[in-house]
């Protein structure tokens, strides 16, 4: 089983310019324009979700919950993995980006039953395992310095295979073990590069991909790098929820008006996989038809289903004409709330060992 997490943001005007509307705080937006500052004002949004297939854009939430201006991603990620892997059958993998490649929520996640592959930024620093004690003083807790960006710190690939893929061209995935991040001394990890050699496809991916293993057993390495492509179906959920399911289209006025709100979208989404068996594809002018649907053709082909099935629902009985707000009575202005800037304090570093 594989399971996926991912922080998302609400990006709609209406939570960037509702003064109205508490706990809204500065979260993370990526920028088409060259400069901009990668940030919006809205509410953040932590989501777990099992990914069933490798090919397709399905990604089915089994946790989707707004992150309070009191927790972090962090914090929150770490709460709905513990949640979500007690009703597991299996042990699963859990698949994370470059944000919780951090010594933080490797420790707190330690004792969860879970195998995870986290992507790191380039730009990090790892440590080898300490030499044998030597008798003197205290014993050592961390060995030379992986600087991911300095090949001249690096040490001999325990392992390095090539192979040929169809679409990305030629790849050599190499593999370090025992390494650790300089506050988790006792969390081992494995440190995996997958590098493009093919100068025809390099345009594609200049820097190469930096991923860490935790867990049993792990993956043969011609596997292990695939499997972190399936993180990418959450981020076509987002697409689908934003776009096709308007996850951000209502004037919401309450933070509980936004969760509940919110809480539909991952009913929809497993809704439309229950009935991707029973629809028939109706693909519009310029659209192909396709044999595995995916979310927005099953969303796409719904009326059909709901047609046939009817609504339990009575007709709506007119009630005459409202008679609006009485005249002379004045209007009060709703309360306005300020921007939650979340702080942050910074660990001293710690003396080299």
């Amino acid at each position: 089983m594989y399971v996926q997490s991912s922080q998302a943001t609400t990006q709609v005007g209406l939570f960037a310019d509702a003064h109205t509307l508490q706990e809204r705080t500065i979260e993370h937006q990526a920028s088409g324009i060259d400069g901009n500052r990668p940030i919006t004002i809205g509410q953040g949004y932590s989501t777990i979700a099992w990914i069933p297939e490798d090919a397709l854009s399905w990604a089915l939430p089994l946790r989707h919950e707004r992150i309070t201006s009191w927790e972090n991603p962090i914090k929150k990620a770490v709460w709905q993995l513990q949640q979500v892997c007690k009703y597991l059958p299996s042990r699963p993998i859990s698949l994370w980006d470059s944000e919780y490649g951090c010594a933080p929520f490797i420790l707190k996640t330690a004792s969860i039953p879970a195998d995870k592959l986290i992507r790191l930024r380039s730009n990090l620093c790892l440590w080898t395992s300490p030499p044998p004690y030597c008798g003197k003083c205290r014993p050592r807790l961390h060995g030379d310095k992986f600087k991911l960006n300095d090949s001249t710190t690096w040490t001999t690939a325990i392992e390095s295979v090539e192979l040929e893929h169809p679409t990305l061209g030629q790849l050599r995935i190499s593999l370090w073990k025992d390494l650790h991040f300089q506050a988790s001394p006792h969390q081992p990890m494995q440190l995996i590069r997958v590098e493009r050699i093919d100068q025809l496809y390099s345009w594609k991916m200049p820097k190469p991909l930096w991923l860490i293993w935790i867990g049993e057993q792990m993956p043969p390495l011609t596997e292990i790098w695939q499997l972190y492509l399936r993180r990418f179906g959450v981020d076509h959920w987002y697409r689908l929820a934003k776009q096709c399911l308007h996850w951000t289209l209502p004037s919401l006025s309450t933070p509980k008006q936004c969760e509940r709100w919110s809480d539909l979208m991952p009913m929809i989404t497993w809704s439309l996989w229950l009935a991707r068996e029973i629809v028939t594809d109706r693909p519009l002018q310029k659209q192909k038809s396709l044999t595995k649907l995916t979310p927005g053709r099953v969303a796409q082909a719904m009326p059909g289903v709901l047609a046939a099935i009817g609504t339990p629902a009575c007709s709506p009985k007119l009630r005459g004409k409202s008679p609006g707000w009485p005249t002379g009575q004045e209007r009060s202005p709703r309360t306005r709330y300020p921007i939650v800037k979340k702080g942050f304090s910074r660990t001293k570093k710690n003396s080299k060992i």
